[in-house]
Parts: structure tokens; C-alpha cells; sequence
């Protein structure tokens, strides 16, 4: 990046634009014409390079920016794109979310087509769900309903019928463990009965109204082609065949398309997304530009190394399309793997290791731990919280919040009151939970049953540690215990360590990633049991790998509880790294006494005062980039546009304003007044991630 996009703006050259971008995003930018295909790997920079290419297009007069429409999947990267767009002075181009640009049309055309207004969007399906299940005198709980709502959408956005899914769903893979393939028919059925007495639709429907508009009205399908000449689709690889449908429509036979996408990256199969869309793009377009992005600006070369070789593993059938990844940055420290005894010493030895990296200098909010599943999170919750090290979880509820533990709390917590049934703790418990549905042996099938009897599994797991540990407890000192470890994990906390699935992960990246429960039978996950299932898996733990920058810790437990029989072993995804004979020679994660000692044995070069050339340990200080007690030259009116700048970045993004920069990167920016990439990069608090989103905008500052 050799200017500041206010530069770029005023020069009006079209060629400005592409001097900030490597040779295959270059590449992506300049094919302004028929069918595109990017296949972008992970951390490659693909939103840069399709920004860069309608910014490139607009400004050579081949685009029409009003006449482009870019669609993504989430509103999140949706904003970013138009954020982007906006920072390379181009305005007017929509980009939305495929729910989003379908809703904009349907509710236009709605009227001119049908009469009156496009019919309310439910806010839930669970209502609706529930009535229909009633008039199939079908007995539903919440869990249940989650799992009817997902094969709802699955079927709605794979275009299966309810007569059609008994045969087609098993054919899927699809399986619950409440019911089988019939009786969802049935009540699917019904759902569509109650929507239609009720006058509602759901999110799947604001796909098929427009589809359907286009289909069989060809005034509206000339219409909105003549608005939209070019489009551009993000994440490709998760396109459902409904959204193909309605692309399909849109472009209404003309290729001005460009798709960019990771088939190393499908993970969400079981929800309607087909890759083989973005695989077989090429031989469905003869004329298709095909570019591959393949420099990885966001992991080392240790951690790149891992991911290709988890997918090397898969075969060159196994993952047509894949990229093999180039890191681009200086090497940084290797990957480590560890195997403990139970879940709980795993936790243990996580929530240590983060409070060393954080002595070292690391920002909470830039670790994260991955699981594979929800239930898993509870030991690392713990762990965390007892450290005081504050966390985060996404993309799913804190255990003690869930409805089926807070279920099983009152049913004790009455238990409690009316005195034990027996003198063993556990059997007082698995049978008080026996009466909620809880079964020593799983489930068949997935979904939410699963998951809750999971919860439940780890709340008799827990229950046994606890009477380990205190062989005269009774069932009111275990409530007195659960609900200690409730009170200090619901505590407000400030950001922190990032909770997540894997699933959650993807889209997000940290400075430093654990990977935790990376056993048989978790990952993979027992009920994958076909090889495309299983190598799905192979993707997810791909991809909680790409997401991290500069180290990654992968562990798993031989056994689930203190004292348990250790016949788990690590993940046969490892395999090809050699782990499993290699283990025992990794360095350990055991925190150090010493700070100096633990930065040296870090690999990692101690950072030195910008002022005395000292070496600096304490965290404060690295932050700064110089000695608490080394004078300051901080430019005030420079710190003070900063701040302003920051204030309105954080209030559009709806974040706190420290989420955007800190107050110590703000006032290291003001003392060195960096004036080009190079030398914004070296600011402590300025990460690949920050630089490539906030990069232009404070040189900008700096430089006014």
C-alpha cells in the first residue's frame, strides 16, 4: 500500500487502485468481464481484492455503480464490504445479504404483481411450529423445536417438498434423534397450513416470493435485470440451491458474474450449502476467468504449514478446487500439541497458559479457545473464570445459562428441598435427571437432543467430580457448588478471551488460537459417519486452524473425567502431521516465574523502547512501544483527531471504542506520527486484521 486512499481518491487513476494489491488480487481486480471464479484460501485477502476490483471497474468507467449488486451471507460481512467501497471513494453499489436484497424486491413487486403488501415475516418459527406439531398430536419440547426448525430451512432452501423429504432427507444424511423422516413430513406440512391461516412467512419464504416473482412474471425479471448488470457473490461455496435459483434469475443467462469462495471451507453442508456450485463453476462457464488467491497474509509459516498439510491428507479427489496456502509472514512460533489426562486438567492447563500469554503482552481479546461442541465449553468457562481472566462466548449461551441445565437446577434445587433419594450423590442425580430425559447411553442422530443430552452428561460428569472430591456431600452442597460456579461465570465481564464452536469461528481470526477436545470421537464428531461427513469435519478443523496469526495450541483428553479410563486419542486429522508419535517431545505450556524467561523462550524477539532501546517485559509498556517513565512526544492535535475519529468508527460499528484501538495504540500512533504502512505496522495494537481495516483511514489522519 503505497498511498492513502484520500490520494487515490483525488488522482482519479484507475491504476492507483491496483498498486496496493499482490499479482492474483491484481489479477481478480483487472478481469472486469464474463464469468469470474476466485478461489480464495484462507487469509488471502478476498475482500480486498473483489473491493478493489468494482472500485477498479466503476473507476474505468466498465461498471456502473448503481448497476452493481455484491451479495454475501451475513449483514456483518455485508457492512464491511460497503465500508470498504466507501474507503475507496466509490458509492452507490449495493451489497447485501441474499435475504436481504430478496426482501427489498419481493416487498416492491409484491403489490404491482399480487395486490396488497408482501405478508409479515414471522418473527419465530417456534409458535408456529408448535400448532402445527399439536394438529399432528406430536409432543414437542424446545429442543425439539430447534431441531423441526432446521429441517424446515434445510428443506426449504434445498427445494424439498414435505412429500418429498421421507425420501430424500435419509438420502441428505439427515437424522434427528426425536423423530423420524415421516413424522417431520408431517408436521412440516403443517407448518405450511399454519402460516397460511395465519398470513405469515418465514425468512426461507422471502427467498421463494422472490424467486417466484421472477420465474413468473417476466416484466419483474427484465425489470430487475436492467438494474443489476453486474453481481458479485462472496462465499460462494455456501450458496443453498435456492439462492443459486434466485441467482440464476437474476443474472437471467448473462455471465457479468463474479463468485469467490474456499471449497476448503464448506462447512455448512448440512445446512442447504452445496460447493459443488463453486467447484464445477468453471466447466458450468467455459469463458470463466479462474484465479487463484493463494498468499496468506494472517498465519506464519508454521501455522500454514499445518493447515495444507490437514488438507494434503484429503487426497487430490478429496477437496477438488483447494488452494495451497503461501504465508506471507516472517516465521513465528511452532505450533503446539499436548495431550492430559481428563477434560478438567486440559482446562486447567488452557486457562494457564492465556494468563501467560497475557503477562507476555497479549490482549485477551486477541486469544481465542475452540470447541467442536457447546457442551464443551463449561470446563473452560470454569477454568477462565476461577483465574479471573474474563471470556467471551459466541454463537451460543454460557452452560449455566442453557434451558435445559437451568431445567435440571430447579428439578434438583426441589430434590434438594425434599431431601436425597439416595445416599450416593450420583444416583440421586442421574435419577432426579433421568426424570428430564436424561439417558446413560446418547441419543442416535444429531441436532438438539443431542446437545441437550450433552449439557446434561456434563452436569452428571460434574456431579461426580464433586462427590470424588467430598464423599459426604449431599445434593444441597452440590446446589451450594453449581451455583458458585453460576455466580462467578455470569459475572459482567469487560471483552476477554474469545469462547467459541468452530463453527462460530469462521470468519473471525485471533493473534493466538487453541484448539481444544481434538479427540475421536469430538472431532470428528461421533455421528459423522459417511467419508463426506467426515471429511467435512477434516474442513471445520482446517478452519479453526486458519484462524490463527501467530500461534496455535491444539490439545485433547485421554478420558472425559478425573480418574476415567484414558482410551481417547488425539484426532486422526493430526495424522499427517505426525503427532501421534511426536507428542511427548513438544514443549510444554507451563507459565514461567520469570518474564524475561518466558519472552526468550517464546522465540519471539523482546521488544525494545522507541526512546531508550531498552527491552521491555511489562505489558503496559509494550502497548506504549517505549518505558512508562521515557518522555512522551506525542503529537496532541494528532491524538486528538484519533480519538474523534475513533469515537465515530466505534459508534457506525456499534462497538465499544477500545475494541477499535486502544487508548496505548492511539497515543503510539500520535508520538510516531507513521506516515505509511511500513511503519503503522510496527505500532503495538496494529494487527493485519486492524491494518487492513483501519489502515487507510489513520494514515489518512496522520498525514492531513
Amino acid at each position: 500500500m503505497t498511498q492513502s486512499v484520500s490520494d487515490l481518491t483525488r488522482s482519479g487513476s484507475p491504476e492507483d487502485l491496483l498498486g496496493a494489491l499482490d499479482p492474483e488480487q491484481r489479477a481478480v481486480a483487472t478481469a472486469l468481464h464474463g464469468p469470474v471464479v476466485v478461489m480464495a484460501g484462507a487469509g488471502t485477502g478476498k475482500t480486498r481484492a473483489i473491493t478493489h476490483r468494482i472500485a477498479y471497474g466503476v473507476r474505468t468507467g466498465t461498471f456502473d455503480p448503481v448497476r452493481v449488486l455484491a451479495v454475501t451471507f451475513t449483514q456483518r460481512a455485508a457492512g464491511e464490504m460497503r465500508g470498504r467501497l466507501a474507503g475507496l471513494g466509490v458509492e452507490g453499489v449495493q451489497a447485501r445479504t441474499f435475504h436481504s436484497a430478496a426482501l427489498r424486491q419481493a416487498r416492491y413487486f409484491w403489490p404491482k404483481v399480487y395486490g396488497g403488501e408482501l405478508p409479515q415475516i414471522a418473527d419465530r418459527k417456534f409458535p408456529l411450529l408448535t400448532e402445527a406439531a399439536s394438529r399432528c398430536r406430536v409432543r414437542v419440547d424446545t429442543p425439539a423445536l430447534r431441531d423441526l426448525a432446521g429441517e424446515v430451512e434445510w428443506s426449504k432452501v434445498s427445494n424439498v417438498r414435505p412429500d418429498d423429504y421421507p425420501t430424500l432427507a435419509p438420502k441428505a444424511g439427515r437424522a434427528l434423534a426425536a423423530f423420524d423422516p415421516a413424522t417431520i413430513a408431517r408436521i412440516f406440512a403443517a407448518y405450511e397450513d399454519v402460516k397460511l391461516e395465519r398470513g405469515r412467512i418465514d425468512l426461507e419464504d422471502v427467498l421463494l416470493c422472490a424467486t417466484a416473482l421472477l420465474a413468473e412474471d417476466e416484466r419483474v425479471a427484465a425489470e430487475i435485470r436492467r438494474q443489476y448488470r453486474t453481481f458479485v457473490v462472496d462465499e460462494y461455496q455456501d450458496v443453498s440451491p435456492l439462492q443459486q435459483s434466485l441467482l440464476d434469475l437474476w443474472l437471467g443467462g448473462r455471465e457479468d458474474v463474479c463468485v469467490v469462495g474456499d471449497p476448503a471451507q464448506t462447512i455448512y453442508s448440512w445446512a442447504g450449502a452445496e460447493p459443488e456450485n463453486l467447484v464445477r463453476f468453471a466447466s458450468r462457464h467455459p469463458s470463466a476467468t479462474v484465479v487463484k488467491l493463494v498468499r496468506d497474509y494472517r498465519s506464519t509459516p508454521q501455522i500454514v504449514d499445518v493447515a495444507n498439510k490437514i488438507l494434503d491428507a484429503a487426497g487430490p479427489s478429496g477437496l477438488p478446487g483447494r488452494v495451497t496456502l503461501r504465508s506471507q509472514l516472517e516465521p513465528g512460533p511452532v505450533p503446539i500439541y499436548r495431550e492430559y489426562s481428563d477434560e478438567v486438567a486440559e482446562a486447567d492447563a488452557v486457562a494457564r497458559a492465556v494468563a501467560r500469554l497475557q503477562d507476555e503482552g497479549v490482549q485477551l481479546r486477541d486469544i481465542a479457545v475452540l470447541f467442536r461442541t457447546n457442551a464443551q465449553s463449561e470446563n473452560f468457562e470454569q477454568a477462565l473464570a476461577e483465574r479471573k481472566l474474563p471470556a467471551v462466548l459466541k454463537g451460543a449461551e454460557r452452560f449455566f445459562e442453557r434451558a435445559e441445565i437451568r431445567q435440571a437446577a430447579v428439578l434438583l434445587r426441589g430434590q434438594a428441598k425434599a431431601g436425597d433419594l439416595s445416599d450416593e450423590l450420583v444416583t440421586t442425580v442421574t435419577s432426579v435427571l433421568g426424570g428430564a430425559g436424561w439417558t446413560p447411553e446418547p441419543p442416535s442422530g444429531k441436532g438438539a437432543v443431542r446437545d441437550r443430552w450433552e449439557s446434561l452428561s456434563a452436569l452428571v460428569t460434574m456431579a461426580g467430580d464433586f462427590a470424588a472430591a467430598n464423599p459426604t456431600a449431599g445434593l444441597a452442597e452440590l446446589m451450594a457448588e453449581l451455583d458458585r460456579r453460576a455466580s462467578i461465570q455470569h459475572a459482567p465481564l469487560a471483552e476477554g478471551v474469545t469462547l467459541a464452536t468452530l463453527h462460530a469461528a469462521k470468519g473471525l481470526e485471533w493473534e493466538c488460537v487453541f484448539i481444544v477436545g481434538a479427540h475421536e470421537g469430538t472431532l470428528p464428531i461421533s455421528y459423522a459417519q459417511t467419508p463426506a461427513q467426515v471429511e467435512e469435519e477434516r474442513r471445520l478443523f482446517y478452519v479453526g486452524v486458519t484462524r490463527a496469526k501467530q500461534q496455535l495450541f491444539v490439545s485433547w483428553s485421554t478420558s472425559r473425567s478425573p480418574g476415567g479410563r484414558g482410551t481417547r486419542g488425539p484426532t486422526r486429522f493430526l495424522d499427517p502431521i505426525g503427532v501421534r508419535t511426536s507428542r511427548q517431545q513438544q514443549p510444554a505450556w507451563e507459565p514461567s516465574t520469570d518474564r524475561a524467561e518466558r519472552a526468550a523462550r517464546s522465540g519471539r524477539p523482546i521488544p525494545k523502547c522507541r526512546v531508550c532501546g531498552r527491552g521491555l517485559l511489562d505489558p503496559g509498556a509494550r502497548k506504549l512501544g517505549r518505558c512508562e517513565s521515557c518522555p512522551s512526544a506525542i503529537d496532541q492535535k494528532l491524538y486528538d483527531a484519533l480519538i474523534a475519529w475513533r469515537t465515530e468508527q466505534a459508534e457506525s460499528e456499534r462497538m465499544p471504542a477500545f475494541v477499535v484501538l486502544t487508548d496505548a495504540t492511539l497515543t503510539a500512533i500520535a508520538e510516531t506520527r507513521p506516515t505509511d504502512e511500513s511503519a503503522l505496522r510496527q505500532i503495538p495494537g496494529i494487527g493485519h486484521a486492524k491494518l487492513m481495516k483501519y489502515g487507510e483511514q489513520i494514515l489518512v489522519i496522520c498525514t492531513r
